[in-house]
């Protein structure tokens, strides 16, 4: 039984086969090529674990065995909430090697998006971390178990004594021989969350073919090889580090993923120094706590060569710093769990590794530019991004009435994300569709100006969000973090000014704060600092 999903049309399928693209593999190809050839090498680094590729076969395999004898394999769906532990890739294989499609719940998710994501998947497994605050007690579970009565399993890793242990499975082979298999290459293999920040949580099928297409492109264009070692610091279950190249690229090629708790500099610093590591993904905010940090660290940084950085815009000011004060070349990420990734290359010139963030994967990657009439923008000019190709997909599950909003009748989906493209065919990312301020009937694209409170010296994040007027309909609220305690709203405003910025664009309040809210995958949560914005009174 396979799960539903909307498949590209067939012509646009057949050139994907044709060319090369899809090639009717499933994700689990990598890792039982890399046990078969290379048992010993390692493939995870866990505090105090080693874990080799055979382990990591095995140990998954165990587990698809014990899930197969328990009558779940093809046409289940589980949901999955594990930190960045080993148990993750394990799980997360074992799963794909049983044919049951995972969601991968981010670890700071709690009860609402727990529940939300069950809901539309209606899992029969869910696996989760006994430690989690929502797992303290049984109360959480038994509200699950009530709204998704189809919930026929559940396993704990740290599981208490009435709970069937995620580790037990892995650790013993089942009893008697069981039959379980992928899914086929072409059907969905597991769901990833979209990044929208309003609304139910939307969930994203992706099928074997077009997400492992992805990972070979881009373990190809980050030059991946079996010598890297890859730290894990952002959130394990996040597109980006598990497939830009992330994780499943490193396995592909035979390399090392390293597994930090968080990006936290002086924790990743220790684990950089200690094994090697040799690339890591990185959000913007992360990287500028890394840039201040590197400065007085002790830790050797020598082994770092690639720092990737990705997730939301990254402003120009600070990606001139990568390579000074971490000795690492910058790559710049632009993606979306939805599909469409773009990169630049490593062999990029500077101006358009600072000043882009990359482009395509795929030469079939389709990108148009256009106006809200859904016209072509004259090249060059900022507009909304539409894209369609071999690993962007055609639909949410079960979601017709979003889909409707987001694909047009070309099957082209819009993002959200305003973009300019580059004579060289880069892409540069001015902002989102929810980020311009109308102020007044003035476009203001929040990222622009962010991008220009940062060049100021003492300012080390900053974030531009709308709060209602009664006038103007709209006006503008910086946040900003600084490390000159004396830095006032005047001196930013005359810094803009400089900068030759039309005073339309000039922020009409600044807030000074100690820290940026975070969402769950570490980018500055503007949802929050809109709520702020609004609880202040503008004149």
């Amino acid at each position: 039984m396979s799960i539903e999903f909307t498949p590209w049309p067939d012509d646009l399928a057949a050139l994907y086969r044709k060319k090369g693209y899809w090639i009717g593999q499933p994700l689990t190809e990598a890792l039982e090529r890399q046990a078969a050839q290379r048992p010993e090498a390692v493939a995870v680094i866990c505090g105090d674990r080693t874990i080799t590729y055979g382990q990591l076969d095995r140990l998954s395999g165990n587990l698809a065995g014990q899930l197969a004898l328990r009558g779940l394999g093809h046409g289940d769906r589980a949901v999955v909430q594990l930190p960045n532990i080993a148990e993750f890739y394990i799980t997360f294989f074992a799963l794909l090697k049983a044919g049951i499609a995972p969601v991968n719940a981010l670890f700071s998710h709690k009860q609402s998006e727990l529940l939300a994501y069950a809901s539309q998947l209606r899992p029969r497994l869910f696996i989760a971390d006994r430690r989690h605050s929502v797992f303290a007690d049984d109360r959480f579970l038994g509200e699950l178990r009530r709204e998704v009565p189809e919930l026929t399993h559940v396993l704990f890793h740290g599981a208490g004594e009435e709970d069937e242990s995620l580790e037990a499975l892995m650790g013993e082979a089942p009893a008697r021989v069981v039959d379980y298999r992928p899914s086929p290459a072409s059907q969905v293999a597991f769901f990833q969350l979209s990044g929208g920040s309003t609304g139910q949580p939307k969930l994203i099928p992706r099928t074997h073919d077009d997400y492992d297409y992805s990972v070979r492109a881009s373990v190809d264009i980050c030059g991946v090889t079996a010598d890297t070692r890859y730290l894990c610091a952002l959130p394990a279950a996040h597109n980006y580090p598990m497939s830009s190249p992330g994780a499943l690229g490193v396995f592909h090629a035979g390399g090392t993923v390293v597994m930090a708790p968080n990006p936290d500099p002086q924790t990743c610093f220790r684990l950089i120094a200690a094994h090697g590591v040799t690339m890591v993904a990185l959000v913007p905010p992360a990287v500028s706590l890394w840039l201040d940090a590197a400065a007085g660290s002790s830790h050797d940084l020598s082994s770092l060569a690639l720092v990737q950085v990705g997730g939301a815009s990254f402003a120009e000011a600070l990606a001139r710093q990568v390579p000074e004060k971490l000795g690492a070349k910058l790559q710049q990420v632009f993606g979306m769990a939805e599909g469409l990734v773009n990169y630049t290359r490593l062999d990029d010139p500077d101006e358009l590794v600072f000043t882009t963030q990359g482009r395509p994967i795929s030469p079939d990657d389709e990108v148009r530019i256009v106006d809200e009439s859904g016209n072509a923008v004259p090249e060059g000019e900022a507009g909304l991004l539409a894209t369609r190709g071999p690993y962007t997909f055609r639909g949410y599950y079960r979601s017709p009435e979003q889909n409707g909003r987001v694909f047009d009748r070309d099957g082209f989906y819009y993002s959200g994300d305003v973009v300019q493209r580059t004579p060289e065919g880069n892409l540069r990312v001015v902002g989102r569709v929810k980020d311009v301020i109308n102020r007044g009937g003035e476009k203001v694209a929040s990222e622009e100006i962010e991008n220009l409170l940062l060049r100021h010296q003492d300012v080390t994040h900053a974030a531009l969000v709308a709060v209602e007027d009664k006038l103007l309909g709209e006006k503008s609220c910086a946040f900003v973090v600084s490390r000159n305690e004396e830095l006032k709203a005047v001196a930013l405003r005359r810094h803009l000014m400089g900068l030759g910025v039309a005073d339309y664009k000039l922020p009409d309040r600044v807030r000074f704060i100690d820290a940026m809210p975070l969402t769950p995958v570490g980018k500055i949560d503007k949802k929050i600092l809109r709520q702020m914005a609004n609880e202040l009174a503008l004149p």
